[in-house]
């Protein structure tokens, strides 16, 4: 069975995998990608987010920026989660960290928790890629005769049909539709995949820069920023 056959993206290598096939080394260190660390750290090592961590321990607020990071890395020690559970790689626990940072330019919680949840099922946003737009019935009926719209008497005003036409099963009746994939709907769901690529090229940053991995190098290995492009 092909796990990343129901992917919306196919990844490129080096840049996600359903099933990442990242390891911690025994001794030195690994170059991967951003979306290689972030993969392996949830899916592997199943950390979790903890927004009230750096609140608990310094009473601040947290996704304030890369600096405040850098600040309270050695204070915090960027533990995201705490007794009653295994210890997790400190790698593992500097993305976690990292990814509960996120500052509010870049999506904060919201857009932490989505690179979280794609990064566990190894997905990514979903651009549309191939999409038309459609028109179809709200609902469905069944019968012996086979599959029909639903439908309904038209009771709004200056919508009836006319009298003339009355007095048939057909006539004064009407199905409601509804679209999809429309432009719009399109160009929503590029932009919350550049917000997405967005937060990854700042977490690569923070990673790269901010964060003293132990068993791992950052490269700069990305997702395609433009999939739908020559698709």
């Amino acid at each position: 069975m092909n796990m990343a056959a129901d992917l919306a993206i196919p990844p490129e290598p080096g840049c996600g995998s359903r099933l990442t096939a990242v390891r911690a080394p025994r001794s030195g260190k690994v170059v991967v990608g951003v979306l290689d660390l972030i993969e392996w750290a949830f899916q592997r090592e199943k950390v979790s987010l903890d927004f009230n961590e750096i609140e608990r321990e310094t009473g601040a607020r947290p996704g304030i920026g890369v600096e405040y990071l850098m600040m309270q890395q050695a204070k915090l020690g960027c533990r995201v989660q705490g007794g009653g559970c295994s210890p997790r790689h400190h790698d593992a626990d500097m993305v976690a960290a990292s990814l509960a940072s996120l500052p509010d330019s870049q999506g904060g919680r919201r857009m932490a928790i989505e690179i979280a949840e794609l990064a566990r099922v190894g997905q990514r946003p979903d651009c549309m890629i191939g999409v038309r737009a459609s028109c179809g019935p709200i609902a469905w009926r069944g019968s012996r005769h086979g599959r029909f719209a639903v439908s309904e008497r038209c009771t709004e005003l200056g919508a009836r049909w006319p009298a003339s036409q009355l007095g048939t099963k057909a006539n004064g009746s009407w199905c409601r539709v509804s679209y999809a994939g429309s432009a719009r709907d399109v160009a929503a769901a590029r932009r919350r995949y550049l917000a997405w690529y967005g937060a990854l090229l700042h977490l690569r940053y923070v990673l790269q820069v901010a964060c003293p991995l132990t068993s791992f190098t950052v490269s700069q290995a990305m997702p395609a920023r433009n999939p739908w492009r020559g698709a």
